[in-house]
């Protein structure tokens, strides 16, 4: 596409701080916040690595809570901050639970920061935030929640949930770009940032900065150009879900996710979800275990050979060889897509010689289950 057949997207009036604001509180309506929001121009690792940096002070104790890749990244951030840190690991087909969080924090009451992923789309499981954040809340601790891969999946109450630091991004669910991300900041939380004397200043990562030069004064004057693109994106994508309507749009996350699984199962051949139990199980993406003695680079490169257009992956590092994704993020939360990615599977999984169910049965499972969610 050359400039002359894309017009709408040069040559754009400014973006000024009204419409920037407008486009902020229309994300903290859908975060369920009345806090303050932090829009930073750039992708979700950076408003997450900023809410570490800035609220860790050296010296103090955080739990880290892993269940997946990215709570992995997050304990390396705790650690360069001086921070004593308290691991706690859930097995990546699985789920952690409130009571574990609750015995970590009885056994080291000097932890004053939790970080969280609510749903690891790389491992596709959720944790149950709700429970989590009322044992982080009577502990009195701080709580940071990564919901990149929830936010317009599942359920985000950042607010009744009490967390202090929520990470958002927009190319996940929200099917929008990944070039701008948000973080709600509650009062408590800029009380813990104002004091910590480590926290970033003149700096990217300074969610100071961005508190005394946008939100302090009013949101009447932008620190720096804004991306531009990337943030009338973002509004799109969250006018979108407003208009469908953000209970249909989850359950249309929810259908895939029980459709996928349903069908994975009635496939068989030794095809099974990674993740266990139905209810630890993310709706924005489904992992699947492979095939013993096959790759799961394999299977998913046959896969795409019979069908290139379907939301279907292999993982990345150790988990490479043993874990296929299908992702359900916005419009491939579609009946349709998942249909025709399990179709996909079985193709792929015939074509390595491993015997496989009628297409059909699996197809028919499908089905069922996402009419258990969306009838008719």
């Amino acid at each position: 596409m050359t400039a002359n057949t894309a017009p709408d997207l040069l040559d754009l009036a400014p973006l000024g701080a009204g419409h920037f604001a407008r486009i902020e509180d229309k994300i903290a309506a859908l975060m369920r916040t009345r806090e303050t929001v932090v829009t930073m121009q750039g992708e979700a690792l950076l408003p997450l690595e900023a809410a570490i940096r800035s609220a860790v002070r050296p010296g103090s104790t955080a739990l880290n809570i892993i269940t997946g890749p990215y709570g992995e990244t997050f304990g390396g951030w705790l650690r360069s901050c001086g921070a004593e840190v308290v691991t706690l690991s859930a097995p990546f087909s699985g789920a952690v639970g409130a009571d574990q969080v609750a015995e970590a924090l009885r056994a080291n009451p000097a932890i004053d920061f939790v970080s969280l992923v609510h749903a690891e789309a790389a491992t596709g499981n959720t944790n149950p935030v709700a429970e989590i954040g009322e044992v982080v809340r009577a502990h009195g601790a701080l709580l940071m929640l990564d919901a990149v891969a929830s936010v317009a999946a599942e359920p985000l109450l950042t607010d009744e949930w009490g967390v202090d630091l929520c990470v958002i991004g927009g190319q996940k669910a929200m099917a929008g770009p990944a070039g701008v991300s948000v973080v709600s900041v509650s009062a408590r939380a800029w009380e813990r940032i104002a004091a910590n004397e480590q926290a970033p200043r003149r700096s990217y990562l300074s969610l100071l900065d961005w508190k005394e030069r946008w939100i302090d004064g009013g949101r009447t004057a932008l620190p720096h150009a804004p991306a531009q693109l990337e943030m009338l994106a973002l509004e799109q994508a969250v006018d979108r879900i407003e208009e469908d309507g953000l209970e249909a749009v989850m359950a249309r996350h929810r259908a895939a996710a029980a459709a996928l699984r349903a069908g994975a199962r009635a496939l068989g051949g030794g095809l099974s979800p990674y993740v266990v139990r139905d209810e630890d199980a993310a709706p924005v993406a489904t992992t699947l275990r492979a095939p013993g003695g096959k790759d799961a680079r394999d299977v998913v490169a046959a896969a795409l050979a019979a069908d290139a257009s379907v939301p279907v992956q292999a993982a990345a590092g150790p988990l490479a060889k043993e874990m296929i994704r299908v992702n359900h993020y916005g419009l491939d939360a579609d009946r349709e897509v998942v249909l025709a990615s399990l179709a996909a599977l079985g193709e792929g999984l015939r074509a390595l010689g491993v015997p496989v169910a009628d297409e059909a049965e699996a197809l028919e499972a499908a089905g069922k289950a996402w009419d258990a969610v969306i009838p008719g």
